[in-house]
């Protein structure tokens, strides 16, 4: 009898297999309506995160609570979500015209509405990951709410440890706490979590902001009560969907209503018949890039283009920022801030007005047609098919738009390299899904040379989520035949809806150009390097310039 061969599955494959499992259990929990994530139809999420353990989510299957961690999920929810045992998941459903105040969270664009004091409702506008973005990161706030909840709760009848009746009375403190009361709650807190008392001390400001200094205190605090609660008095936190939620999603509602607001604005200024160039990137590198230098270049005499960008990337410098959008506005560029839901602002910017003498591309050759260039912000996720997806299908069904080009600049997680480098994509895979799209890249490693800065050429990963990043994963795309460079969120979407249109659909010219071009925000592979050790600073500012450069010297017939 022959012997049955022991399989036994790698890392990797138990990695792809748990987000998988998340996907589609996060795609059934929408659909049911509600679920409560610490009960039983939360485990499936809570398990396949455990198994995922990704990266950004450092120490999430050890005991002691993982502070990065906290602090990269805290900065992406609305303040106030810890104390919330309803959170309710919705569309926009015209709460900003009730006395509710939007908060916005630090991190991410969304509208959340605290509406008593045990909900919160959240508002999705940006599609499918927007909701596996919030679902993650809740799970991983609620695993570690109930480390807390293990630490202090000592037995079921509700007693707790002293270290947390010791940070109760901090957190009852209506005034700001001393420097002597706030070390002796940072004692406590640091016996709680299972971390030293300067590993809290480190990461206790970040928290902070100038109304709530002592905010990481309520912040544990909220997390523990709220779990201890679930245990001694069974009140379970419940995440809810609601059904016009339900019942828009997956349907372009928000990125039709911005689509059609770009070619209207085009039409009223006779711009729907030139050709036209989309660029996916911030609101300032496209106008700085063209306006800047020429404007400034007195006032940073001997400085260089690059030093000129970082300046007007600072914090500080609003009052040039406004100098050179000014000068942008009376050469041809149309602001459109969104109104559609989509949080997208767009730029248009007519080449026919502008002065091309006031300008860094004084050598600019455009032809009789004169193109126009639609520079969108950056899309999330799967919200980049749904954009792309509707703005190049025709105006009104009859009027095709001439769109020659589709340029995509954006940040992304690299596996070979450092935070800064530039990666330039030759194909897209959908992590999750056999997926793939192979594509002409208008532009190449070799236009980037000689600026000190490190370019890779390869395959890219579109991810369901960067929450979900995960090193074994990541290590397999990268170290098998797949060759893959680096990680995003959106080229493949983009990318589907760019040949749906041009060779499926036929509502855009079949031999449209794309460029893809993406600098580093991190390496998930390199530990201290991942998303959750912070921000790139001014170190993003050259890779962004420089791209975004490189674009537009291929829509101006620069050589």
């Amino acid at each position: 009898m022959k012997e049955t061969k022991h399989i036994s599955r790698s890392r990797a494959q138990e990695s792809s297999a748990a987000i998988e499992k998340m996907y589609i259990t996060m795609r059934h929990l929408f659909n049911r309506g509600f679920y409560k994530p610490m009960g039983v139809s939360g485990d499936s999420l809570r398990e396949s995160l455990l198994a995922l353990r990704p990266e950004i989510y450092g120490n999430i299957a050890e005991e002691k609570v993982e502070l990065n961690g906290l602090l990269y999920v805290i900065e992406r929810l609305p303040i106030g979500i810890e104390q919330c045992r309803f959170i309710n998941l919705t569309s926009d459903e015209g709460y900003s015209k009730s006395h509710f105040q939007p908060i916005v969270p630090p991190k991410r664009r969304r509208n959340c509405y605290r509406i008593d004091e045990e909900q919160m409702n959240v508002e999705i506008t940006r599609g499918r990951s927007d909701i596996y973005d919030i679902l993650t990161h809740l799970t991983f706030i609620f695993i570690e709410s109930h480390k807390i909840k293990n630490r202090v709760l000592i037995d079921d009848g509700g007693e707790v440890s002293r270290d947390w009746q010791k940070l109760e009375q901090a957190i009852m403190q209506t005034k700001k706490l001393t420097q002597i009361e706030k070390e002796k709650a940072i004692s406590h807190v640091a016996n709680i979590l299972a971390r030293t008392f300067e590993e809290v001390l480190d990461i206790y400001d970040a928290f902070g902001s100038e109304t709530a200094p002592d905010r990481f205190l309520h912040v544990i605090y909220w997390l523990g009560k709220l779990a201890i609660e679930e245990i001694v008095e069974n009140n379970k936190r419940t995440i809810t969907f609601s059904p016009v939620l339900r019942e828009r999603l997956g349907h372009h509602i928000h990125g039709e209503i911005w689509a059609t607001n770009i070619k209207e604005v085009l039409k009223a200024n006779d711009l729907l018949k030139r050709p036209i160039h989309v660029i996916s990137a911030n609101m300032h590198s496209v106008m700085n890039s063209i306006f800047a230098t020429p404007l400034l270049k007195t006032k940073y005499k001997g400085k260089t283009d690059f030093f000129i960008y970082e300046e007007l990337s600072g914090s500080a410098s609003k009052e040039i920022r406004s100098q050179v959008e000014e000068l942008a506005l009376k050469n041809g560029m149309i602001s459109l801030p969104d109104g559609s839901g989509t949080n997208i602002d767009v730029q248009i910017f007519d080449t026919a007005k502008i002065d091309w003498a006031k300008t860094a591309f004084s050598h600019a050759n455009v032809g009789e047609e004169k193109p126009v260039i639609i520079v969108m912000d950056y899309a999330f996720g799967e919200q980049a098919y749904e954009t792309i997806d509707e703005l190049l299908k025709p105006f009104k069904k009859e009027t095709l738009l001439n769109v020659k080009s589709v340029s995509i600049m954006g940040k992304a997680g690299i596996l070979e390299g450092g935070k800064g480098d530039i990666m330039i994509p030759s194909a897209h895979i959908n992590e999750g899904t056999a997926d793939n799209y192979f594509f002409e890249n208008e532009l190449t490693g070799a236009m980037f040379e000689g600026n000190d800065i490190d370019i890779y050429e390869g395959a890219m990963v579109t991810v369901l989520g960067t929450s979900l990043q995960n090193r074994d994963l990541l290590k397999f795309f990268h170290e098998s035949t797949w060759g893959v460079i680096g990680l995003e969120m959106e080229g493949s979407y983009y990318q589907k809806a760019i040949q749906s249109a041009s060779k499926i659909r036929k509502s855009v010219p079949h031999d449209i150009k794309v460029r893809y071009a993406y600098y580093a925000s991190d390496n998930p592979l390199e530990t201290g390097s991942t998303l959750a050790s912070g921000g790139l600073g001014t170190t993003g500012v050259k890779p962004t310039y420089l791209i975004t450069i490189k674009i537009l010297e291929q829509i101006f017939n620069i050589k």
